[in-house]
């Protein structure tokens, strides 16, 4: 049975969740268009990209380093696993760069769903990788357990990752065939995943700061942060 995990499946798998997120954007992007100008649209998506890269590996040190020792240092050869850090980095980075080019449009509903279908093959990854990929859940007795090879069985909270990302990109499409506001969906996502991961993350056995652990309070922190500015439009729009 132990067999079947393998901390070497893991990269593979990252790697089909990109092409299967970047296969489902095109897609979307084809099927229901997109206001920005092909410069414009190169620009938000390198300033998402290199936002996820910094923002994964800041909050994947942070995550570590209690276990770990971690120095600032050790920035760029530890961490880089977090979704949560990428998804908050990519999303501020844009954010800033779309204020310095004085883009109003809202550029991040085309990518809602593939970022639903791509994070979810990378978890298919993160359960195959098994105990080194520190994303498996607490010991538990219920009988969907999984042993991950050192007779503990424990919440596979990677499939319940998928499970939840299956559903709320199925819901995002249904949505996407509504009106709606631009910008909606990925508001949607965004927060529904941030307070997925605020409640599963109970599941996991990772050090606490007062009562949840680092991944939580990014996740309170963007929460907030997504209510404010929700808050801001509407008032905007009362205008």
């Amino acid at each position: 049975m132990f067999a079947l995990f393998h901390p070497e499946l893991h990269a593979p798998f990252e790697a089909l969740g990109y092409a299967g997120g970047y296969a489902a954007y095109s897609r979307a992007r084809s099927s229901r268009g997109d206001l920005l100008s092909e410069d414009r649209r190169w620009l938000v998506i390198a300033a998402a990209a290199v936002g996820a890269l910094l923002g994964s590996r800041f909050l994947g040190l942070l995550e570590q380093a209690p276990r770990l020792g971690l120095h600032w240092h050790d920035v760029f050869r530890f961490g880089g696993k977090t979704i949560v850090g990428g998804l908050l980095g990519g999303w501020i980075a844009v954010e800033l760069t779309k204020a310095l080019a004085r883009m109003e449009l809202r550029t991040g509903d085309l990518f809602a769903v593939p970022l639903c279908i791509g994070i979810a093959i990378g978890r298919i990854g993160c359960f195959l990788a098994g105990l080194p990929d520190d994303t498996y859940g607490t010991a538990t007795s219920l009988p969907w357990g999984v042993d991950f090879g050192d007779g503990i069985r424990r919440h596979p909270t990677q499939l319940y990752e998928i499970v939840f990302l299956l559903a709320l990109a199925w819901l995002l499409s249904k949505l996407s065939r509504r009106p709606h506001p631009s910008g909606m969906l990925f508001r949607v996502f965004l927060a529904a995943y941030l307070a997925w991961r605020l409640c599963i993350d109970f599941l996991k056995p990772e050090p606490h700061i007062a009562g949840m652990n680092v991944i939580q309070w990014a996740c309170a922190a963007g929460l907030a942060a997504l209510a404010v500015g929700e808050l801001r439009n509407r008032k905007v729009a009362n205008v």
